[in-house]
């Protein structure tokens, strides 16, 4: 019980640390998805500005985020070692869940954040005819050259959609630990109940065959 409570405290340690950043982002990326208002260009500088100081930032800052990165994903697996079926019911989901933020990171964070650092974007969707447009995949990327499309305020609203991906999916893996915790404890606390009426049963059991047993000796002695 004390390791998977470590376990469960590595899980749930990173996926908070990732959601506090997601969150310390959300005013910067409110403007783009949410807001019916048209955004002014002060404001794309201003997340430009944010995300070249985040992707410049020194070394010690991107190790610590991917040591938080390995510490989630030591405590799923450590939990999966030997897993029994609440294991596998919980802590699966959870780590399906943790690698799909893993490679929303990796496809969409990291090569958006690149872009923006060099400043060299694409033409832009609406820039495109219907020709470049096929040739372009999901990710907004030319499949012939391998070059972005996308233009500065769609690779921005792209970087803010998976912040918001992310979000939901570590919500998701939150979501999935605290059920388990709940499933456990429901699940100790009706062993706890059965076992204890066992042995109030048990306990009751001797004294009414003792009660027999001096019934019928009365019974001899008349």
């Amino acid at each position: 019980m004390p390791s998977t409570s470590f376990a469960t405290f590595l899980i749930i340690t990173p996926v908070a640390f990732f959601l506090g950043i997601i969150f310390s982002l959300f005013p910067y990326d409110y403007p783009l998805l949410w807001s019916t208002a048209p955004t002014p260009p002060s404001h794309f500088d201003a997340i430009e500005a944010h995300l070249k100081l985040l992707h410049n930032a020194p070394n010690l800052i991107t190790r610590i985020l991917h040591i938080m990165l390995a510490m989630g994903l030591i405590g799923l697996i450590s939990k999966l070692y030997k897993p029994s079926e609440s294991n596998m019911l919980f802590d699966g989901g959870s780590l399906v869940l943790y690698m799909v933020a893993v490679i929303v990171y990796i496809a969409n964070i990291i090569k958006g954040l690149r872009i923006v650092s060099d400043g060299h974007y694409g033409l832009g969707l609406k820039e495109l005819n219907q020709d470049q447009l096929d040739n372009v995949d999901s990710s907004g990327y030319d499949v012939d050259s391998g070059d972005s499309v996308l233009g500065r305020e769609d690779n921005l609203k792209v970087l803010a959609a998976s912040n918001t991906i992310l979000a939901l999916v570590l919500v998701g893996v939150l979501v999935l630990q605290v059920g388990q915790w709940y499933a456990d404890r429901s699940d100790e606390k009706a062993l706890r109940e059965f076992q204890a009426k066992e042995k109030a049963e048990s306990a009751s059991t001797p004294s009414s065959v003792k009660r027999q047993g001096s019934g019928s000796e009365a019974k001899k002695t008349k």
